[in-house]
């Protein structure tokens, strides 16, 4: 039987918010229905809110959630009811070019939910990311649940679904951050704050946070930064170039999505360093550099597509981490908040006052 549940709608660009009741089917072949238990706030879903991902309206907001397996449909053998999983956005397909190419981290198939949920009168929802966590219980792929420990706080593992994967992700598995580099990180909310903590995970000697608010600087040397930049005082690229010997960064993080901002990182790095772009950037967004500086700076220009992780792999991994007491993933979480404090957290996040508003249920 199909179940009623409230859960957090975006109706159409750039208007409110507001909790909805929402249809979830029953699951079918391949499907698994969620309880939600806990949900971050991502900037990606006001992306959704502002039509800047796409305009698929009414979209059924949040993604990077934790819960318990409620149902399963036919044919799905890795969950079953009862385990409490986080969920994911890249359900791997196993058959793509990608994944018989033995690197699954860049699945080009990922799987969605084929039902739709709705509202009462039948309309259909996007759910985003293909979950569409801002609510009691969600239809989703059973492919996109990842069983973890459940002793682990929901609110603590959810971030694991997007922001602090991307952000640890960009460091460890994209930037190829090793043991004595320099690194940078421009932009310091959750995804660049996790980048801190990735580089600094992998062994980095020096990580220069660079921000123009002085509360995200502050949080980002409570999370491991070495030092930081405040480039609306400063130019970031010669403060980066000061505080690593002239040269420039070993790795550079971009976690604004600017072509502003990158063309910083760009330069900020080292002759042959890595440039890593895990900033989401608008549809209009352009980006101009002079092909011979490309050319001759060498090196590598990357995109970080979820932190090129591997859930399977990944989760587990970097919740057992956290419980060993070598990563802080509660650091992250600011506030806990309702389904319907879901638009104030929006307003909290755009002035830079959280790195997480968790809605919890």
């Amino acid at each position: 039987m199909p179940q009623h549940v409230q859960g957090v709608i975006a109706p159409g660009r750039n208007e409110p918010v507001r909790v909805e009741t929402i249809v979830i089917p029953d699951p079918g072949p391949g499907e698994a229905v969620v309880k939600i238990q806990a949900c971050g706030v991502c900037h990606t879903d006001l992306h959704y809110k502002q039509g800047a991902i796409n305009d698929e309206f009414p979209f059924l907001l949040g993604h990077e959630a934790a819960g318990i397996v409620e149902s399963v449909g036919e044919g799905v053998t890795d969950v079953t009811p009862g385990d409490f999983v986080i969920l994911n956005w890249r359900a791997v397909c196993g058959t793509c070019r990608a994944c018989l190419r033995g690197r699954p981290w860049y699945c080009f198939a990922t799987h969605n939910a084929k039902q739709r949920m709705t509202l009462l009168d039948g309309t259909e929802l996007s759910p985003a990311l293909g979950i569409g966590a801002f609510a009691e219980k969600t239809l989703v792929a059973a492919g996109q649940c990842t069983k973890v420990d459940p002793a682990v706080a929901p609110e603590v593992a959810g971030l694991l679904g997007c922001g602090v994967m991307a952000g640890i992700g960009a460091a460890l598995n994209t930037g190829n951050v090793g043991r004595g580099d320099t690194v940078a990180v421009i932009g310091c909310g959750g995804v660049g704050d996790a980048a801190v903590v990735g580089a600094r995970l992998a062994g980095a000697a020096k990580v220069i946070a660079v921000d123009i608010d002085d509360r995200k600087l502050a949080k980002a040397k409570e999370m491991g930064a070495t030092h930081t930049v405040n480039s609306r005082d400063a130019d970031a690229v010669e403060s980066i170039r000061e505080l690593t010997g002239g040269f420039g960064a070993d790795v550079v993080i971009e976690a604004v999505g600017r072509p502003e901002t990158y063309e910083q990182a760009f330069y900020a790095r080292d002759l042959a360093g890595n440039v890593v772009l895990v900033g989401v950037p608008s549809p209009e967004m352009k980006l101009e550099l002079p092909l011979l500086d490309v050319f001759g700076r060498g090196g590598s220009l990357k995109s970080s597509w979820y932190g090129d992780c591997l859930p399977s792999r990944d989760f587990p991994m970097l919740i057992d981490l956290h419980q060993q007491g070598r990563i802080d993933l509660a650091a992250f979480v600011t506030e806990t908040i309702g389904l319907g404090d879901v638009e104030k957290a929006f307003a909290r996040m755009h002035e830079g006052d959280v790195l997480r508003s968790v809605v919890v249920l």
